[in-house]
């Protein structure tokens, strides 16, 4: 039985009052249109139409060639929606899911289960219902005593004991195929607003002695649509609350779950240590036995086993196994650190290699380099990549010594074994073993602080005359 999808991505969402179009907004770092389509994906579903309208451009370039997709160039309702993709699926058989773009809560155990009460019940379709505490508003799900659909009454429409019904239609089905393109053909839109809608088929179906079935979500969170800021932010809460206990299911502690932000696409091994105020975004992978936290932001970084990274922001990194980094640090973009690194406090790192077991402790700036093993490199170093117009590379050998507020203008290359002496600025490249002093002799001057003293007490009187008069 071929499984098959279509969802509705059209709408422009005018209620979000906001330039980007509605199923590009994010739920948890991935816009809602992606977790929709995850869903049935994971439900096994082989093939996948999109039907875009607004932003149709846009809605493409972010979903790619992994979907195919069908225009609504006019919105006529979402009947109207589903039948753009008759030239695509029309003459498939197989069963089809029907779900929004805007929906990004919907369970793929839950798509895979109401596919399977469809088939056992030899539908021609089946409504995801969910049995919510206010379903003012919302369609409620008519049965009969058998348990099948006998009708979908909009809050309008609804009888005063109608609308005591707290099942309602989620707006996601499963259909025959075939049965839901033939139905497609005789909805009319002779309703106030001049639009096809979906929920018409179930009614066209129903009157031709059809069976139409329902399969309750276990969870009601799943109906939430998102269509204004306030159902956007529900909507990241009940996410968040999920990636959140699948990832403790899965041996992971988090100390203070609704404190910590992990995105859809981030993994985390076992025995991995996440405390309050820590996000972690895009694809970050963090190993096992890793301390992450407080208050640590990570994007698209990876950090190897048994590491710990507290305070610290991080950005299209590499963090190698046992290091240890922060509080307070940054790592920039093209950052790789070895095993056993130490990267410690208001130290910035950018598009640079470090070797093992190597030291950048405190107050520091190494950009544009490549560090070897065992390298020591003192508190207020810098390496001076950049003259303005171009960034150049800095190279700093094994077992290395760069004492404190040393400057490095690159180009430049320290050798293995080498040591710069504290205060140092080195212009020329310093050989295996040698020590490099670059700073000038100092003075002593007897007595003179007094004489700079008075001079600087005299200009400050001058000054304040001035002011006065």
């Amino acid at each position: 039985m071929k499984k098959l999808a279509i969802v509705l991505a059209a709408g422009q969402g005018k209620r979000m009052k906001s330039k980007l179009y509605k199923v590009l907004h994010q739920v948890c770092d991935k816009p809602m249109v992606s977790h929709a389509l995850d869903s049935v994906r994971e439900a096994g579903c082989e093939r996948i139409v999109v039907v875009v309208g607004h932003g149709a451009d846009a809605v493409q370039e972010v979903l790619g060639d992994s979907v195919e997709y069908a225009l609504q160039a006019e919105q006529l309702g979402t009947g109207h929606a589903v039948s753009q993709a008759a030239p695509l699926l029309g003459e498939e058989e197989g069963v089809t899911i029907v779900t929004y773009g805007d929906t990004p809560l919907v369970d793929p155990d839950t798509i895979k289960l109401m596919m399977a009460l469809h088939l056992e019940q030899s539908a021609a379709a089946t409504v995801l219902t969910a049995n919510v505490s206010d379903p003012t508003g919302l369609g409620r799900i008519i049965r009969g005593e058998t348990g099948e659909v006998l009708r979908i009454v909009e809050q309008k429409d609804c009888t005063k004991e109608e609308a005591t019904i707290t099942e309602i239609n989620t707006g996601t089905y499963c259909f025959d195929n075939r049965k839901l393109f033939s139905a497609l053909r005789e909805v009319k839109n002779d309703n106030s607003q001049g639009e096809y809608y979906a929920t018409d088929v179930i009614g066209i179906l129903r009157d031709q002695g059809e069976r139409i079935s329902a399969y309750m979500c276990e969870d009601p969170t799943e109906a939430i649509g998102v269509n204004d800021r306030l159902a956007l932010g529900e909507a990241e809460r009940v996410m968040r609350m999920r990636i959140n206990a699948n990832h403790q299911l899965n041996g992971v502690t988090l100390i203070d779950p609704e404190h910590t932000y992990i995105g859809a696409n981030v993994q985390i091994g076992a025995d991995t240590i996440i405390y309050p105020g820590t996000v972690l975004r895009g694809n970050t992978v963090v190993g096992t036995d890793c301390v992450i936290g407080p208050q640590s932001e990570l994007r698209d970084t990876i950090v190897g086993s048994g590491s710990t990274v507290r305070q610290t922001v991080a950005e299209n990194a590499v963090v190698g196994d046992e290091c240890s980094v922060g509080p307070f640090a940054y790592l920039r973009p093209g950052t790789v650190l070895g095993r056993h690194v130490k990267i410690g406090d208001f130290v910035e790192i950018k598009n640079t290699i470090i070797g093992e077991h190597s030291k950048v402790p405190h107050l520091s700036y190494v950009g544009d380099a490549i560090v070897g093993t065992n390298v020591n490199i003192g508190c207020g170093a810098i390496t001076a990549n950049y003259d303005g117009f171009n960034k150049s590379k800095t190279e700093i050998g094994d077992n290395a010594f760069i004492g404190s507020n040393s400057n490095l203008i690159a180009p430049v290359k320290i050798g293995s074994g080498a040591y710069v002496v504290a205060g140092s600025t080195i212009t020329q490249n310093v050989l295996d073993n040698d020590v490099a002093i670059a700073r000038e002799r100092q003075v002593n001057k007897p007595g003179y602080a007094d004489k700079i003293r008075a001079r600087a007490r005299a200009k400050k009187d001058r000054e304040k005359t001035d002011n006065n008069q």
